[in-house]
C-alpha cells in the first residue's frame, strides 16, 4: 500500500468515527429528553 492509500483510509475512518459519534450523541440526547418527558408526565 502506498502512503497516500493509508492516509486516505485514515481520513475516511476519521470521518466515519465522527459521524458515528455525532449519531450516538444525538441518540443519547433524544433518549434523555424522552426519559425526562416520561418522568414529568408521571408526576
Amino acid at each position: 500500500m502506498a502512503k497516500e492509500d493509508i492516509k486516505k483510509l485514515v481520513e475516511d475512518s476519521k470521518k466515519q468515527l465522527e459521524q458515528d459519534h455525532e449519531n450516538f450523541t444525538k441518540s443519547i440526547k433524544d433518549d434523555l429528553t424522552s426519559f425526562k418527558k416520561k418522568t414529568l408526565d408521571r408526576i
